[in-house]
């Protein structure tokens, strides 16, 4: 049977599991809440990068994404740093929805699953 690894483990969740090959993120959301959407996202993204990396993989090898906005008015400033972001060639599978937020200062939360090499 295969260990799970689990990253940076905290009483209520940990930010990613490792599991058979599978990095399972927990919803990744902004240090700074300040931040207009897509500065927000762009933090979120740096925070995946970071946390696949250390599952050995990287967000070409993204399975699947989920992503959660407080606005669905603010939908294109989410994708400008998606669009800027997402591997050439390897876009995931992609959800999208409009949601209430633990903080209501966080404008974007996002999850995913990533196949790790």
């Amino acid at each position: 049977m295969s260990s799970i690894k689990r990253v940076n483990v905290a009483k209520r969740l940990s930010d990613m599991a490792v599991y058979n090959g599978v990095a399972y993120l927990a919803g990744q959301v902004p240090d700074d809440a300040t931040l207009d959407i897509t500065g927000q996202t762009a933090q979120v993204l740096a925070t995946i990068d970071k946390l696949l990396a250390e599952a050995g993989t990287d967000k070409s090898r993204i399975l699947m994404a989920q992503i959660f906005i407080t606005n669905m008015k603010e939908f294109d400033g989410m994708n400008k740093a998606w669009d800027a972001w997402v591997a050439d060639g390897n876009a995931p599978p992609r959800a999208t929805v409009e949601a209430r937020l633990a903080n209501p200062d966080y404008k974007v939360e996002i999850v995913v699953t990533a196949a790790v090499a």
